[in-house]
């Protein structure tokens, strides 16, 4: 048998999974200053457009040879539909318009709120029960949203905005995985997303064309290498990665993975678009990080005793 860890909270995983787990968790990292590095030769929408119908492609190619039943079939069009428009067309949208205007690490920090919005939106629309590990977690997150607005909005060259988009991001993002808990699905995961990548990323082509420039598409080498790992890397491996991992991997296992996300990106943003974090994003982080710490991860049981 192959050796196997203990993850956080009391599951279980292979080696081969723990090491999956660091690779996705460093691709989506590390794919918040690699955004922002594309954004300087490419507006955004044409930008996610570009990508995402890219890994859509590549996505669909790589099922199909597999043998994943790759067509909706009558009712499930409208399951693509539905979930596709905040799971991925108001997520990606919302997140890469908050790029433009943050740095990407901040971004990436306000971006990962999500799974506490997730929860408040539990609470209001299907009575989910308010806990004080949610209390706290709501508290982190309305700390680090003000640690990061007010240094926006002091610094010279502050763009509040992008923290509205990013906020209404995570807001969709938490909206549709509450669909997605609720919904009957008979559809393969990956052919979902696959198909949800598919028409939002025609969408996106619709929308750039009516709001922004069309591009020269006379691109530096560095330039080529962030489109093709967004492409391949963002949209494609990681994502296949995840389908690996996403039906057998411990809850709180998943949530370090989550916490650890943002930081990626924040420490990573240095090397590749030149970020210098400031201890407000620092402390935000760490709000941010304990907060999904708080909704994410199990409490432990207590012991029995005899």
């Amino acid at each position: 048998m192959p050796p196997r860890h203990q993850g956080p909270g009391g599951g279980v995983i292979s080696r081969k999974q723990l090491w999956s787990l660091v690779a996705l968790t460093l691709m989506w990292g590390i794919n918040w200053p690699m955004m922002k590095y594309s954004l300087r030769e490419l507006s955004p929408l044409y930008f996610r457009a570009l990508t995402m119908s890219c890994g859509a492609l590549w996505l669909y190619s790589f099922y199909r040879a597999k043998g994943v039943r790759m067509w909706p079939q009558g009712a499930e069009w409208r399951s693509v539909v539905t979930l596709g428009l905040p799971n991925v067309l108001g997520w990606h949208t919302l997140a890469i318009l908050g790029v433009k205007e943050l740095a990407s690490g901040r971004a990436a920090i306000l971006g990962f709120t999500m799974p506490i919005w997730t929860v408040l939106l539990g609470i209001l629309f299907f009575k989910e029960k308010l806990t004080k590990r949610i209390a706290l977690a709501v508290l982190a997150v309305a700390l680090a949203i003000g640690l990061l607005t007010f240094n926006e909005l002091t610094a010279l060259s502050g763009k509040p905005l992008g923290i509205v988009w990013m906020e209404l991001a995570a807001l969709c993002w938490a909206a549709g995985t509450l669909m997605m808990r609720r919904a009957h699905l008979t559809i393969p995961m990956e052919t979902l997303t696959v198909w949800m990548l598919i028409l939002a990323s025609l969408s996106l082509w619709l929308l750039a064309a009516l709001l922004e420039p069309w591009p020269v598409w006379q691109f530096s080498a560095p330039m080529w290498g962030s489109l093709v790992y967004g492409a391949l890397i963002n949209y494609g491996f990681a994502q296949i990665i995840w389908f690996g991992l996403a039906r057998h991997l411990p809850p709180a296992t998943s949530a370090m993975s989550i916490m650890a996300i943002p930081l990626v990106g924040t420490l990573s943003a240095t090397l590749i678009v030149g970020e210098v974090p400031h201890w407000q994003d620092f402390a935000a982080m760490l709000c941010v990080m304990a907060a999904i710490a708080a909704v994410l991860i199990p409490p432990r049981k207590p012991l029995k005793t005899s």
